[in-house]
């Protein structure tokens, strides 16, 4: 961000609900952030919501060299201490400490109004806060972040990623995406997850605007779009699953997509073949669709393929044409920062300087998951995806499918063991099996529940559904909880979760199950 805060220091850097906030006033908040925090802090804990101060908290975090941990505030609280207590967080920022970093320097203006506001009673941001606020000349393998995947044992997998990793995958990704100042970028994603920074560090470190507008998260499509068209965004950023339903309202509902927009990056699960047979016929050929695809641990974006508008006439039938019929929709590419390599049973590998350092305190889960392997120019570090995938013959790479049992809930990777550990832990429970379970264009869990013998049963479920919400996130709750009198297993004696959700799914044609 330095590079577009000197450039464009009246520009602006984030509008949040019509008000602006230029990039020095966005740097002088951080710095206000990094002096309240003092030379490197450590592991500091930010609370996670859509707006403004999330980014101040960010770049203060970096701005005193120390390593940003978000944490939603909408968590359970034992989650929330037991994401802490494995990083070993002792610091924390409260919402009210950096409201008041914005408030010290926030120029509030209603949009459209000029970016540039009246001079700051303080002053401006001195040049030095300038150079150190946001992406700085830091220790590249120091940990910039740490965010929180599934794990089997109930306990959520803390990954590390270094400073290197984000100074290879942001201009990449700038790139990919084409961004100019002249862009608005909506922040959509949950600012717990990776997907929040590839809206909002490209976007800064272009000299670009992100937007945040909390019609964009009250689930009406109808407010939606005329957010997008009342703050003239130019890009979105939106998980498959979103899209597929926002597709559909449009073809239902019929409406012109906002003039503004020029760019549509999905991700996070695979794409329906028939939403983006919808999709071609609305008229959108002016408009990019980018398919994306990454992992927590190899920051943010590692593949992309066109699916449509302007980029993507010429492509081969692979990256387009397939798409138009019901097969599936390729994943794309490598982006030139990454290393591929697919195993002789079709697993993806993804090397390169935008791997994680690994999981904070879990050795065993990092030497399970990330692989030292020479692929014919001397050893290289590689993160194990569990994907499966099949390479076109033009280079693309299509997904098909996992080779564990982890399935993505909202985009979001969730070990199934993880929910049927929790469920283990209720004292009426003696097993349980959770599933995936694809539906319509999305997936969600569901689980089956083997009581202890003597246990009242009647209002079990519920209970479990209560249970579960005190203790994990909201996409880690099964939208199905079945009381069954048994369950399937292996030989090896697991519990066999496919054969329990074919045992005890009624009809002739029972759904999909995808763990």
């Amino acid at each position: 961000m330095r590079h577009a805060a000197r450039a464009r220091p009246d520009s602006p850097a984030v509008v949040h609900n019509g008000r602006t906030i230029s990039y020095s006033r966005l740097v002088a908040a951080a710095t206000t952030v990094a002096h309240r925090l003092g030379p490197r802090p450590g592991v500091v804990a930010v609370p996670a919501g859509h707006g403004p101060a999330t980014v101040v908290g960010l770049l203060g975090v970096w701005t005193a060299a120390g390593t940003y941990c978000p944490v939603d505030p909408g968590f359970p609280p034992a989650r929330r201490r037991s994401m802490l207590t494995a990083v070993g967080c002792r610091t924390a920022l409260g919402a009210a400490a950096l409201d008041a970093a914005l408030d010290a320097t926030l120029d509030a203006t209603l949009e459209p109004a000029a970016p540039a506001g009246p001079a700051d009673p303080a002053g401006p941001a001195e040049p030095a806060d300038l150079a150190t606020a946001g992406l700085t000349d830091t220790d590249p393998d120091a940990p910039a972040y740490i965010l929180f995947t599934s794990g089997s044992t109930g306990r959520p997998k803390p990954v590390v990623t270094p400073h290197r990793a984000i100074g290879s995958a942001v201009p990449a990704l700038g790139t990919a995406f084409g961004l100019t100042a002249a862009d608005r970028v909506l922040q959509f994603a949950s600012l717990n997850w990776d997907t929040c920074f590839e809206e909002i560090l490209p976007t800064l470190t272009t000299g670009a605007t992100v937007v945040f507008d909390d019609e964009a998260y009250t689930g009406s499509f109808r407010r939606f779009l005329r957010m997008v068209d009342r703050q003239r965004l130019t890009v979105l950023d939106l998980p498959s699953a979103y899209w597929h339903e926002l597709v559909r309202h449009l073809v239902e509902e019929p409406a012109a997509l906002p003039d503004s927009l020029r760019l549509v990056v999905i991700g996070g699960e695979a794409v329906s073949p028939a939403r983006l047979a919808d999709w071609r016929r609305l008229g959108t050929d002016r408009i990019r669709l980018l398919n994306t695809y990454g992992c927590t641990e190899t920051t943010l974006v590692t593949h992309a393929a066109e699916l449509h508008g302007p980029l993507a006439a010429g492509t081969t039938a692979s990256a387009a044409g397939t798409t138009a019929s019901a097969g599936p929709v390729p994943i794309g590419r490598a982006l030139p920062h990454v290393r591929e390599h697919v195993t002789p049973d079709g697993e993806l590998l993804i090397g390169g300087p935008a791997l994680a350092t690994g999981y904070h305190g879990l050795p065993a889960a990092t030497a399970d998951r990330f692989t030292t392997l020479d692929t014919g120019d001397g050893p290289r570090r590689y993160f194990r995806t569990g994907d499966r995938v099949e390479r076109l013959p033009d280079g693309a790479l299509l997904h098909r499918g996992r080779l564990d049992h982890e399935v993505k809930i909202r985009g979001v990777r969730v070990d199934p063991g993880e929910v049927e550990a929790h469920l283990a832990g209720h004292p009426a429970v003696g097993a349980a099996a959770v599933v995936g379970v694809g539906t319509a264009d999305h997936v969600t869990l569901a689980a089956y529940v083997l009581p202890l013998p003597g246990t009242d049963t009647a209002g079990l479920a519920r209970e479990l559904t209560r249970f579960l919400r005190d203790r994990v996130p909201g996409h880690l709750v099964p939208g199905r909880i079945t009381v069954v009198a048994d369950l399937a297993w292996t030989a090896s004696g697991k519990v066999d979760r496919a054969a329990s959700h074919r045992r005890h799914t009624t009809g002739h044609h029972p759904k999909e199950a995808i763990a």
